[in-house]
C-alpha cells in the first residue's frame, strides 16, 4: 500500500555508536504501534513531507511523544518534489506543533534544483557526492545563498542563545559564539525538550541523511542520559528506580508480540537495566511465572541474528515465551519490578465476520485470537442477540488489513459485513 503498517525494529552502527531504531507507521489506524514504540524509545526523529508540512496525523503522533516526554528532532523530507517548500513546512511546525522549533539547516535549491544543504551551525554548504551520495563534501556557501543563510543563522543563534544566560550576554554584545558553544547548548536544550532542531533533505536522493545520523548522536539522549526507569515492587507497591547500567539487576518491558511464520511467536522487549544471557531464566513480574530465554534475537526488520548477551538500553526479541504478552515486565527473580504499562486507545469501528464453510470456523477463531494477542487495539466479541462474531479496530483500513492478513498468512476465507461505528 506504500505506507508503513507495522513497526519494524533494526540495529545499526554509525561512527562508534550503536543505534536501535524502530520505524513506526504514521497512519492513525495504527496508532498502537506508535504508542508502544514511543513508550520504549529515548528519542524520536519526526519526518515531515516537504510539500504537505504538518499533516493532521503528525499532530496526533506529536501529542503521543509529548505524553512520554520524548526529546525529538525533525526532518523535512522530499524537498525534491514538485511544490516543496522548506519555509512553509518549517512555519507549519512552528504554528501547529511547537514554537520551540529551530532550523539548523536550509536547503540549497528546491524541487529538481535541490543540490545540497547549508549547515547553519558551521556556516558551510554540504554536498552529497559519489554513488548514492555517500561522500559528504564541505564547501563554502554559494554567493546567491549567503544573504539568506546569514538571516537564518542569526535567527538560530538568537533562539539557542535565549536558552542560556552566558550566551544571551554574548549575543547582545555582538561577540563571536563558537560552534562548540552552539552545539553544547543546543544539545542541552534538546535533551530537556526546550528546543527542537529541524533538519532537511531528500531521503530518496540521499541528500542530508548523514547529518541526521550525526544529529541523533549530538542532540538525542543515549540510554544512560535519560531518567532511570521507574517501576513498582510487586509485593509492597513501593516505587523502585533502575538505572541503564549493565551491573544493575535485569529489567525489560515487552512492547510487541508478532507472529513469525518461521519461528512462531516473537516477543519484542526493551532492556532497561542489567544484561540478559541466552539460556537464563527470567521472572514475568505481572503473572509471577518464570520464563526461559532459549534464544535472544537482534532484529533487522524481517531478518534475525542470534546473539548470546543483550545489554541495558538495547532492543531485542525472543521466541517461545508462554505467558507473556504486551506491556508485561521481565526481570530477575531476586529483585522483581513492575514497569509502567502501555495504555492503548479503545477500538472505534466494528464489522461482522463469518467463516465461508463450517470447516473454517475453528481456524478463523484461532487465527483471530493470534491477531488479538499481537494488536492490542484489535478486539473480538460475540454479539449475544444476533449470535454474530464482531471484530473491531481503529478504522476501516485497519480492519481491511486484518482481513487481508487472515487470508494471506492464515489461509482463512471469511465473509465480512459492512463497517459500523461503535
Amino acid at each position: 500500500r506504500g505506507i508503513t503498517i507495522t513497526a519494524a525494529a533494526t540495529t545499526m552502527y554509525w561512527k562508534e555508536y550503536q543505534m536501535n531504531l524502530i520505524d513506526t507507521p504514521g497512519h492513525i489506524d495504527f496508532t498502537a504501534e506508535v504508542q508502544r514504540s514511543l513508550r520504549v524509545l529515548d528519542g524520536a526523529v519526526v519526518v515531515f513531507d516537504g510539500v504537505a508540512g504538518v499533516e493532521p496525523q503528525s499532530e496526533t503522533v506529536w501529542r503521543q511523544a509529548d505524553k512520554y516526554n520524548v526529546p525529538r528532532i525533525c526532518f523535512i523530507n522530499k524537498l525534491d518534489r514538485m511544490g516543496a517548500s522548506f519555509e512553509k513546512s518549517f512555519q507549519s511546525i512552528l504554528d501547529k506543533l511547537t514554537p520551540n522549533a529551530v532550523a539548523v539547516q536550509i536547503p540549497i535549491g528546491l524541487e529538481e534544483k535541490l543540490v545540497g544543504i547549508i549547515d547553519l551551525i558551521k556556516m558551510k554548504a554540504l554536498y552529497f557526492e559519489g554513488e548514492k551520495g555517500v561522500e559528504v563534501v564541505e564547501k563554502d556557501i554559494p554567493e546567491e545563498f549567503k544573504k539568506e543563510a546569514e538571516a537564518w543563522h542569526k535567527k538560530m543563534i538568537e533562539k539557542i542563545a535565549g536558552e542560556d544566560d552566558v550566551l544571551t550576554e554574548k549575543f547582545l554584545e555582538v561577540k563571536e559564539i563558537s560552534v562548540e558553544e552552539i552545539k553544547n547548548n543546543l544539545r542541552r536544550a534538546s535533551l530537556a525538550y526546550e528546543l527542537v532542531p529541524i533538519f532537511c533533505g531528500s531521503a530518496l536522493k540521499n541528500k542530508g541523511i548523514q547529518p541526521v545520523l550525526d544529529a541523533i548522536i549530538d542532540y538525542l539522549p543515549s540510554p544512560s542520559e535519560v531518567l532511570p526507569a521507574v517501576g513498582t515492587d510487586p509485593k509492597t507497591g513501593t516505587a523502585i528506580e533502575r538505572k541503564a547500567d549493565d551491573a544493575e539487576p535485569f529489567s525489560a518491558l515487552v512492547f510487541k508480540i508478532a507472529t513469525d511464520p518461521y519461528v512462531g511467536t516473537l516477543t519484542y522487549f526493551r532492556a532497561y537495566s542489567g544484561s540478559l544471557s541466552k539460556g537464563s531464566y527470567v521472572l514475568n513480574a505481572n503473572t509471577g511465572e518464570q520464563e526461559r530465554i532459549s534464544r535472544i534475537l537482534r532484529m533487522h526488520a524481517d531478518a534475525r541474528q542470534d546473539i548470546d548477551v543483550l545489554y541495558a538500553g538495547e532492543i531485542g526479541a525472543t521466541v517461545g515465551l508462554k505467558s507473556t504478552s504486551n506491556g508485561h515486565t521481565l526481570c530477575e527473580k531476586a529483585s522483581p519490578i513492575v514497569l509502567e504499562k502501555i495504555v492503548f486507545p479503545e477500538p472505534v469501528i466494528g464489522i461482522r465476520v463469518e467463516p465461508k464453510t463450517k470447516a473454517d470456523q475453528e481456524k478463523l477463531i484461532m487465527s483471530i485470537r493470534k491477531l488479538t494477542e499481537e494488536d492490542p487495539t484489535f478486539r473480538i466479541k460475540e454479539d449475544l442477540e444476533t449470535g454474530e462474531t464482531i471484530i473491531s479496530g481503529m478504522g476501516e483500513l485497519h480492519l481491511d488489513i486484518i482481513a487481508d492478513r487472515l487470508k494471506r498468512e492464515f489461509k482463512v476465507d471469511a465473509n465480512y459485513g459492512r463497517p459500523q461505528v461503535a
